[in-house]
């Protein structure tokens, strides 16, 4: 056990680590090298009896579980999205483990409260929100969740209580709750929770798999018809598989028909983008102001603060109080019956919370409005760059347009050209075979420690996801991951080659397909 100079003197030991982590980080491999239960052939199967010297405790941290970590940090860390991880945040967790309370309520650390009433303002005024959705407005307000699932969930919480307060005839099996096929699995884990209905509504490739008005409206009237009441729609800005944009302007339309329908907006990734004016127009953000009931975004994604922090905004407060309030004596304080504080426990489903919105004002202070949007066109400037490459290359294709600083793509046909040198329209490849040569472009990828990405498929589409977002990911590191890929699929290619070589030598396509 340590007393505060041995604090001290571990404190410092620990930091000394953790500068000398990120003075190697560039140099380690992404990801690690170990196989399923590693651990449990160095560490123990149970505790040990006495206690042991506390540099002990840090060598085996470094020995054992630096190994065996996936360094989402690292500038090639192209997969997934960003999880934000900056100095600022590490030191602001370490000041709130240091004076840990569970901040259920205004009493229980006012401090803990007023700081996220005035952060989630800041926040909402960076992203530049609707006043509506500021803490100030008294009407509406934002608190910081743990994910983006936890946030949607708590809105569709909401959304249920709401409509069984207006509609208390309609019984909840008859609910249904609306996503796409492209909206993040948070949609359908939030109904699978609650046990409700819930549509997920074809996106079209032609559409750049956004959410049209027509789509979303005949859905609403089938199941109308069919004596179902829609209550809810998740719609998303950023999709997780391709940055998708839902066409707020023509949900806007439908929902003038459906007044009763909960807009909960997803843009866990994206969101963070709204701090550049240009890009406003990109994202629908005059649409979110207008029709959203509910708005999420993720700073501990693309927003430089350490996870966890999900910002969750709703235009009226007490669609979350009045869902969620639950006041026991030993709760009960003089200033929350007063109603001149928020207690931020009845704006989600636990009891209990961090202290995140620290992480919030310190990242915020140090970087600035101008230094968050600067970080934010970098990211989108060098995924610019990884486009230019890609497309001067006959190897690779984008599979839908680029989003912000996420590009999705695969093996290109022209790859499968009977010539490599070949400038000839020719027939193009089928999809399944496009698709196993993606396929196994991405294992070669996963097989390399040097590199990471992520995949996923779009409409029957097998593709690979680039997306920039560390902090520490500079140009160089971007045009390394190029030559990775055009190596590996150059392999891919000559392997599909030599598969395929028709008896004069060249490869022959019919009807999209190499055959001898």
């Amino acid at each position: 056990m340590l007393d505060i100079e041995e604090f001290r003197k571990a404190g410092y030991a620990a930091i000394d680590r953790i500068c000398d982590y990120y003075y190697s980080l560039s140099s380690l491999p992404v990801k690690p090298s170990v196989s399923p239960g590693y651990l449990s052939h160095h560490i123990p199967k149970t505790l040990p009896e006495s206690s042991e010297p506390f540099n002990h405790i840090l060598d085996d941290y470094t020995k054992l579980i630096l190994p065996g970590l996936t360094h989402w940090q690292h500038p090639s860390f192209f997969g997934f999205y960003p999880t934000a991880c900056t100095f600022e945040g590490m030191i602001a967790d370490l000041l709130v483990s240091s004076a840990c309370n569970p901040g259920f309520n205004w009493a229980s650390s006012p401090a803990c409260t007023e700081l996220e009433v005035l952060m989630m303002d800041w926040a909402a005024k960076l992203l530049g929100l609707h006043s509506d959705f500021h803490n100030s407005s008294s009407k509406g307000g934002g608190a910081i969740q743990t994910t983006a699932s936890d946030s949607a969930l708590t809105a569709v919480v909401a959304a249920r209580s709401l409509y069984a307060r207006t509609h208390p005839t309609v019984p909840h099996e008859s609910l249904v709750l609306y996503t796409t096929t492209q909206t993040h699995s948070l949609g359908l884990k939030a109904a699978k929770i609650l046990g409700l209905n819930v549509r997920a509504i074809e996106v079209k490739a032609e559409d750049g798999y956004s959410l049209r008005g027509e789509a979303l409206r005949a859905a609403l009237d089938e199941d109308l018809k069919n004596g179902k009441h829609p209550f809810m729609l998740i719609a998303t800005v950023g999709t997780t598989s391709s940055g998708a944009i839902d066409n707020l302007p023509e949900i806007k339309q439908v929902a003038k028909d459906h007044p009763s329908l909960w807009i909960h907006i997803d843009a866990a990734w994206a969101g963070v983008a709204l701090s550049c004016p240009e890009y406003r127009d990109q994202l629908y953000h005059a649409e979110i102001n207008e029709i959203a009931t509910s708005f999420c975004t993720n700073f501990h994604k693309w927003g430089l603060v350490n996870f966890d922090c999900s910002t969750l905004w709703v235009r009226d407060r007490t669609l979350l109080t009045e869902a969620l309030d639950i006041t026991p004596p030993f709760l009960r304080t003089k200033e929350g019956d007063s109603g001149l504080v928020i207690d931020y426990r009845n704006w989600h489903l636990a009891l209990g919370r961090r202290f995140r919105s620290l992480k919030l004002w310190f990242v915020f202070r140090s970087y600035g409005a101008e230094g968050f949007r600067a970080y934010i066109k970098r990211c989108i400037a060098m995924n610019d760059s990884f486009i230019t490459e890609l497309k001067q290359t006959k190897l690779l294709e984008l599979v839908t347009a680029p989003s912000l600083a996420l590009s999705v793509f695969r093996i290109s046909p022209s790859a499968l050209a009977s010539s490599p040198s070949s400038t000839s329209t020719e027939p193009t490849a089928t999809l399944e075979t496009l698709n196993t040569l993606t396929k196994s472009l991405y294992s070669r990828l996963t097989s390399r420690n040097d590199i990471l990405l992520t995949q996923t498929v779009l409409n029957g589409v097998f593709c690979i996801r680039f997306v920039v977002g560390s902090e520490r990911t500079v140009l160089e590191d971007v045009r390394k991951a190029v030559g990775v890929l055009v190596e590996e699929a150059e392999g891919v290619v000559a392997e599909w080659r030599k598969e395929s070589v028709g008896v004069d030598g060249e490869v022959v396509v019919q009807n999209g397909n190499a055959v001898v």
